[in-house]
């Protein structure tokens, strides 16, 4: 008989409060909302997230390590600019787990506002993606921009695209995954102007 995989109780508290905040906002987070969707007692919950910011701290953890591990096994090829359209995607709610961690991400900045020590490491997170969009434009670039105006760009994509994303799960219908992919090639336009023929693009790839 095979050996039965039992999950860390740590990971599966993670799991439930993913899916509480995603489903009903960080409001309904509670110790005891969470102790009842992992069927545990709430003695547990406590003893390893014993604050709301704790909770939401590894939540958020949750979903950066999830956005890493995508990354990093994404099919890049030689078009940095198309890489670059691929990494910026895995950002925006395109499917149901990508629209799960950006209702996270929205209910972890939304507290960063009023508590330093999230907000120290939304800090730390902005500029680790910035720092990598930042290296992509420049292997997508001619070599013009100084490493500064690389940096100011990436902020601007960043930015741009954490605004996509807010907009796509706070309005309904608004944003579909059509409008956000389109979004995104534009963005890219804007701060890489094609080479050669005005107006012409790199093949996308898939939502």
């Amino acid at each position: 008989m095979a050996p039965v995989s039992i999950r860390p109780t740590k990971d599966v508290l993670t799991d439930a409060l993913l899916d509480i905040t995603a489903r009903h906002g960080l409001e309904r987070v509670s110790v005891r909302q969470v102790a009842a969707a992992a069927g545990v007692a709430i003695g547990t919950v406590q003893h390893y997230f014993p604050t709301k910011d704790a909770m939401l701290d590894a939540a958020f953890g949750e979903v950066v390590r999830r956005i890493r591990a995508r990354v990093s096994n994404l099919a890049l090829g030689p078009d940095v600019r198309r890489n670059l359209t691929t990494v910026l995607r895995e950002l925006l709610p395109l499917d149901e787990e990508r629209t799960t961690e950006v209702r996270v991400q929205v209910a972890f900045a939304a507290r960063a506002a009023t508590s330093p020590s999230l907000a120290a490491v939304q800090a730390g997170i902005l500029a680790e993606v910035s720092e990598s969009i930042a290296e992509a434009l420049a292997l997508a670039g001619r070599g013009d921009d100084t490493p500064e105006e690389l940096r100011r760009k990436a902020r601007i994509a960043l930015a741009a695209v954490d605004g996509l994303a807010l907009h796509a799960v706070s309005s309904g219908s608004w944003l579909d995954a059509a409008a956000l992919t389109d979004a995104v090639d534009q963005l890219i336009d804007a701060l890489l102007p094609t080479r050669g023929v005005s107006g012409s693009r790199a093949t996308s790839p898939a939502p």
